[in-house]
């Protein structure tokens, strides 16, 4: 009896010291993130267009019903007053388009055109916190498709300007995270944030598993971000948390770049212009 007593004291002496040094590293690894700082080594406020951090992506890509053009044609892109505005434009008659699908087909004629400026082979980074302060011209309407997205560096969709853009999205180096989306055909007020999953072949990704919707007054500036928290993406509306891909940071290990753009994506008819205004574009990396 006396050594089976002996036995038990052991054991949860043992037990004891095993979730003392859980507890630790816990602990531990509370501390290390408190004591680690963001340091911005990105920012753009946009007091102009810098080709320096940004050029214009012109592809066509999930059907959308506008032409992407250059050099901010048409009033799409316009850097003025301290904010970048991405526009969809109608310009009231069809006029041909030069924008090719990944498969070499041509956009057809469309009185649609719009801004699409990408960070691609100017400011790539690997993980960190991207965040952008930005707001919609209304809150919701048929066809529209802003967005505020990373894409991966190795991605081969133009332009292609470098020996290992070779990868189909959204196969890793070519990864998919979409920091803010508005579907106007599907909502109000709302977003949607969340990482596009890769089911391991060329143009096949999962939409819905990491994706969610949440409310903003969409018409009103917001900071919208995305983080890597160790193997977690984060993501935060006004620094707040909303929403957490656990386990989901480790699929995105490249080097990303960022996206602006303003997409028309199904027929409803528009008038006149959509804007998405940006005020500034920023990411950081943590210090210890």
């Amino acid at each position: 009896m006396k050594d089976l007593t002996n036995l038990i004291l052991i054991a949860s002496l043992l037990l004891f010291v095993g979730c003392g040094d859980n507890n630790k590293k816990s602990n531990m690894a509370e501390e290390e993130k408190e004591t680690s700082v963001w340091e911005v080594d990105f920012f753009d406020d946009f007091d102009k267009f810098d080709e320096e951090n940004w050029q214009d992506q012109r592809i066509w890509v999930n059907n959308e019903n506008h032409c992407y053009v250059p050099d901010g044609e048409f009033n799409t892109r316009e850097v003025s007053d301290g904010t970048l505005k991405i526009r969809v434009v109608n310009i009231g008659e069809k006029r041909p388009c030069d924008n090719m699908d990944k498969h070499g087909k041509q956009h057809p004629d469309t009185e649609y055109v719009a801004g699409r400026i990408c960070s691609k082979n100017k400011k790539e980074f690997i993980k960190g916190k991207w965040t952008a302060r930005l707001k919609l011209s209304s809150n919701g309407e048929a066809s529209q498709f802003p967005a505020w997205w990373l894409l991966g560096a190795q991605n081969n969709e133009p332009p292609v300007q470098e020996d290992d853009e070779n990868v189909c999205w959204p196969l890793t180096g070519s990864g998919e995270i979409d920091i803010f989306e508005h579907h106007g055909d599907h909502m109000k007020d709302e977003f949607t944030t969340g990482a596009i999953k890769s089911l391991g072949e060329c143009d096949k990704g999962d939409w819905q598993t990491h994706r969610r919707n949440f409310p903003a007054m969409l018409n009103e500036f917001h900071e919208y971000s995305v983080e890597w928290e160790g193997s977690d993406l984060v993501y935060r509306l006004d620094g707040e948390e909303v929403y957490r891909n656990e386990g989901e940071g480790d699929s995105y290990p490249e080097p990303m770049f960022a996206i602006l753009n303003y997409a028309k994506i199904t027929d409803s008819a528009m008038q006149g212009e959509w804007t998405m205004e940006v005020d500034w574009v920023k990411h950081e990396y943590r210090k210890s």
